[in-house]
């Protein structure tokens, strides 16, 4: 990505508390206009390396670039950011308005380029009716629309997002999901955002940066992410429920599980591994043949079925294959139960192998 299409760049960042690294040669660009989902469980740095971004952490190495210009030494307000962290935050003695227009008075703004901009802010977010309420008398989605709000009037070319909406139900999330994204597609702004939650990150994100250990384990579009993870950890955390992983030999063009010869000829490998080499085979449960659709699995077998979750549009359905438990996602409507037999298609194309040893794929 060449320099006038970067938002955001991030170079060989570093960042130490005593002796605890918390961010490890860190390096990302972000493009002009991209909506990147920093992923991760707790503790991996996500948040961190926001607030590096935002100038509230200061690096121990590495610099930061924003719109072209190196800005790992200047304050917050300089940086052209605006920022959405996870509690409101918001002044409780003042009215939505002034929660919106605070910071703008304080800038100096014009008066009749402030209304412009609450207004605006109060059109897209859809909270005009809310303007002369105090944050006591709004619900929680409502209250972080304003602190979105609050983001939005300093009319700044990046957004950043730390965990916005973790502290609402989860009907409220989906709800102001929807919103986040329709609000990128209308303004065109750069935005990071840092999440736990793997749905907010496939359903918003242009590309995902999945982060361990204060560094980026893989980096692409949520259909890279899903269909090609790079190594065993993105494997296991994307999905719900993950994949199945199990242990055994690749063999030339065939992977060898306890009791299971899988044909490995439609599988793209990254490189053809040594015969011989331990590997971990990853199955998605909704990638596993059944019915219909069996006619055109390049493996079949027969499994005893052990648990069944009903999950209303899905079901999961749980048996033993190659010497552990394998999960399997049936539609809604499937009549099955514990101790049925079920004959089971795999096709090995549409699954990922790992080195046993390096945990990347092969």
């Amino acid at each position: 990505m060449n320099m006038q299409d970067t938002s955001v760049s991030i170079q060989h960042l570093d960042l130490s508390f005593g002796a605890v690294k918390v961010l490890q040669d860190l390096n990302l660009d972000i493009g002009n206009g991209e909506f990147l989902v920093l992923l991760g469980s707790s503790g991996c740095g996500k948040s961190t390396l926001l607030n590096v971004i935002a100038g509230l952490l200061e690096p121990t190495d590495g610099q930061i670039w924003i719109k072209g210009r190196n800005v790992t030494w200047a304050e917050p307000s300089e940086r052209g950011i605006g920022m959405v962290f996870q509690s409101y935050a918001l002044y409780p003695q003042m009215t939505v308005e002034g929660n919106l227009s605070f910071g703008l008075k304080n800038a100096k703004v014009p008066k009749a380029e402030i209304d412009k901009r609450v207004a605006r802010a109060a059109e897209v977010l859809q909270i005009g009716p809310l303007l002369k309420r105090k944050p006591g008398a709004l619900s929680g989605g409502q209250r972080q629309r304003v602190a979105i709000g609050r983001a939005l009037v300093r009319d700044v070319e990046v957004f950043l997002f730390d965990e916005p909406l973790s502290n609402l139900d989860a009907k409220l999330r989906a709800d102001l999901r929807v919103e986040l994204k329709r609000l990128h597609n209308s303004l065109k702004n750069t935005m990071i955002y840092v999440t736990h939650d793997q749905v907010e990150a496939m359903t918003l994100a242009d590309r995902i940066a999945i982060m361990r250990g204060g560094k980026i384990m893989q980096l692409g579009t949520p259909a890279e992410i899903y269909g090609r993870p790079q190594n065993l950890y993105v494997a296991d955390f994307i999905g719900s429920p993950s994949m199945t992983f199990m242990h055994g030999t690749v063999e030339g063009q065939t992977m060898r599980i306890p009791g299971h010869d899988l044909p490995l000829g439609a599988y793209a490998f990254k490189s053809q591994p040594a015969p011989g080499t331990p590997a971990i085979i990853g199955i998605r449960p909704e990638h596993v043949m059944t019915g219909d659709t069996l006619r055109s699995a390049p493996y079949t077998t027969d499994v005893t079925v052990d648990l069944v979750e009903p999950m209303g549009s899905d079901t999961l359905v749980y048996c033993e294959f190659g010497g552990q438990t394998f999960r399997i996602r049936m539609d809604g409507q499937a009549q099955v139960k514990p101790g049925d037999r079920l004959t089971i298609g795999i096709d090995p194309a549409t699954a990922s192998l790992f080195d046993k040893t390096t945990e990347d794929r092969l």
